[in-house]
């Protein structure tokens, strides 16, 4: 059976890049891998933060487009991501550390069987930090700030989504995407609402996607501080040249193959407000600059270099 092997990256939305920057990089201890433009949108930063080698599964990016409202909470959207930290103590470190920080969280919480904090970034982005009991991590923590290697960020445990009606999205998950159902939890905020969980490619960290049914909730409307889209990871060209084939032969609209440089991707909507994207692992972050200085300066893909000039230009610099 064609499977996806875990969530490769998630793209958010930020209004003031500079305090992103240090929110992603100095408090969470993320490192800026990569400092280029939205391709399809160059007067945009793509901000892409990561673990030290820029793993896939580890990236959370963001377009900067100060312009943009607020995030509108609500169903049929992208609500929460949630990374992996390795054990109690970790959360116990991380308590502390948003305390000092003065960021908006709550306590550590029993989720699913696994302790979690729930937090925010400065413009409301939810976030959740999960124990991943020692869950093996094939990525390298980011060494660049004050946090003590064992209680790093680990990449992604999974991402949540809201729906209105789970029974008309159950067979995307199940039948399109080939996920695996692997249980039901009430939801910590409203007990009456059911958290369903689906893995992917064997599941645990890394791996999880939970659905949320909440029907009686507005649809939410993306602005700073919301989750854009998700991706899936893809190991190679071949894989997703057989995942276009399925979508196209299940007649779901896609964009096609987009050659990003440093990943290929391939983007399908399951509802209005949701999108996913199907990404190659490779070939990397580390393609057009050497691992040791990725994210010092702007990096763009060759067919925008001829351009530089006029993108810098447009940009504030970060």
């Amino acid at each position: 059976m064609m499977q996806l092997h875990g969530i490769h990256h998630v793209t958010a939305v930020t209004g003031n890049v500079k305090l992103n920057l240090d929110f992603y990089t100095r408090v969470l201890g993320l490192r800026l891998v990569k400092k280029t433009v939205n391709q399809d949108d160059v007067s945009a930063y793509h901000m892409f933060y990561a673990d030290k080698r820029g793993t896939p599964g580890t990236d959370m990016t963001f377009f900067d487009w100060p312009q943009t409202g607020p995030n509108v909470r609500g169903t049929d959207s992208i609500v929460n991501t949630m990374f992996r930290v390795n054990g109690s103590a970790a959360l116990e470190y991380w308590t502390t550390r948003f305390h000092d920080h003065n960021v908006k969280h709550g306590g550590v919480e029993p989720f699913a069987g696994r302790g979690i904090i729930r937090f925010e970034d400065p413009e409301g982005q939810r976030l959740t930090l999960v124990d991943d009991l020692g869950a093996p991590f094939e990525g390298e923590p980011s060494t660049g700030v004050d946090i003590p290697l064992e209680y790093a960020l680990r990449g992604f445990h999974g991402i949540v989504l809201s729906v209105p009606r789970l029974q008309r999205m159950e067979p995307i998950f199940t039948e399109l995407m080939n996920f695996e159902k692997v249980s039901e939890q009430p939801s910590i905020d409203d007990p009456s609402e059911t958290v369903t969980i689906y893995a992917m490619d064997g599941g645990g960290p890394g791996k999880e996607i939970h659905v949320i049914e909440q029907p009686n909730l507005q649809p939410g409307f993306l602005g700073r501080g919301g989750v854009h889209h998700a991706a899936f990871r893809l190991k190679d060209d071949a894989e997703q040249q057989a995942w276009l084939k399925r979508l196209n032969s299940l007649g779901v609209g896609n964009s096609g193959i987009i050659d990003r440089y440093y990943f290929k991707s391939l983007y399908f909507r399951i509802s209005n407000g949701i999108l996913f994207e199907l990404a190659t692992d490779g070939p990397g972050f580390a393609t057009d600059e050497p691992l040791e200085t990725m994210g010092e300066r702007l990096a763009l893909p060759p067919f925008l270099e001829p351009r530089r000039k006029e993108i810098e230009a447009g940009l504030q610099p970060v």
